[in-house]
């Protein structure tokens, strides 16, 4: 009975920390979601310029040539598409601390890019075949930067945390009054299944919302670049194309190819609308 009571303690505890990951003051630009952030902006920052610069010594970027030429313009129509809405709304300081870069990675066979915290992209050359034309780049790398302005990398960490912190609370509740083989048993079952709960329940969720979340903000900012938001689910639908057999959507990071055709559809016709209150031209 004092270990059951002990158990149903220790869930508590555990499910009010994970519960306290959500719950934040802040909240992502465009879409008003709240998110837990837990580091500094500046910290997560300076940790990404040292870790891109570390990228670029391994990997050699082209700083030439048409593709080079095409990764640049469109970049920079994205950025600017970001500094006029922030600037708009009066809330230019979010991204005083961006740094902005892009560089493009000759390898034919990584077909990805990715924009670190604080604005610094890379472009593969692998990835522009599929994307096929500006339109697409500016899918591409509108979903990217959406991610570093939406600041899901700190979010991930900060719900890292706060999991690592829970199942370590539960660990010491759960560890007293003995050790013996029957309560380390216990212990062991309890705290793997809080870490499966965690996993399904906060922290691969998250990972969708993250991509959801990107999808609808890049949509936006491709929209008030000036590029074409109706050639987005088409450009997912290509890269799907080649990807194979996927998992079941509660277990992916991604949201399935079905689910995020239809949300870029439906966000489509405000994206338009965002495009003509807040166009570059």
């Amino acid at each position: 009975m004092n270990q059951l009571k002990r158990l149903n303690t220790t869930t508590l505890i555990a499910l009010l920390g994970i519960t306290l990951i959500g719950l934040s003051c802040a909240k992502v630009v465009f879409t008003g979601r709240r998110q837990a952030k837990m580091i500094p902006s500046s910290q997560i920052n300076d940790m990404s310029f040292q870790q891109y610069d570390e990228f670029l010594k391994k990997n050699k970027p082209i700083k030439s040539g048409n593709e080079y030429q095409m990764v640049l313009e469109v970049g920079r129509k994205i950025q600017k598409a970001a500094e006029l809405y922030y600037r708009a709304n009066g809330i230019e300081d979010k991204i005083a601390g961006f740094k902005w870069e892009y560089n493009v990675v000759k390898d034919d066979k990584m077909v990805n890019a990715f924009c670190m915290p604080g604005g610094k992209v890379v472009v593969y050359t692998g990835i522009l075949p599929i994307a096929k034309d500006r339109d697409g780049l500016a899918v591409i790398m509108g979903h990217e930067v959406a991610h570093a302005l939406a600041n899901h990398g700190n979010e991930r960490m900060s719900q890292q945390l706060g999991v690592s912190g829970a199942i370590g609370l539960a660990d010491a509740v759960l560890s007293g009054g003995g050790s013996s083989s029957e309560k380390r048993r216990n212990r062991d079952i309890f705290l793997g299944a809080v870490g499966a709960g965690a996993q399904l329940g906060i922290l691969l969720p998250f990972s969708r919302k993250h991509e959801s979340e990107a999808d609808e903000i890049g949509l936006y900012l491709m929209a008030i670049a000036g590029y074409d938001v109706d050639q987005a689910a088409p450009f997912w639908e290509r890269m799907q194309s080649g990807g194979g057999q996927t998992p079941p959507e509660f277990m992916s990071t991604h949201p399935s190819p079905e689910t995020r055709s239809q949300n870029l559809r439906e966000w489509a016709p405000k994206a338009k609308e965002l495009a003509k209150q807040y166009s570059l031209n």
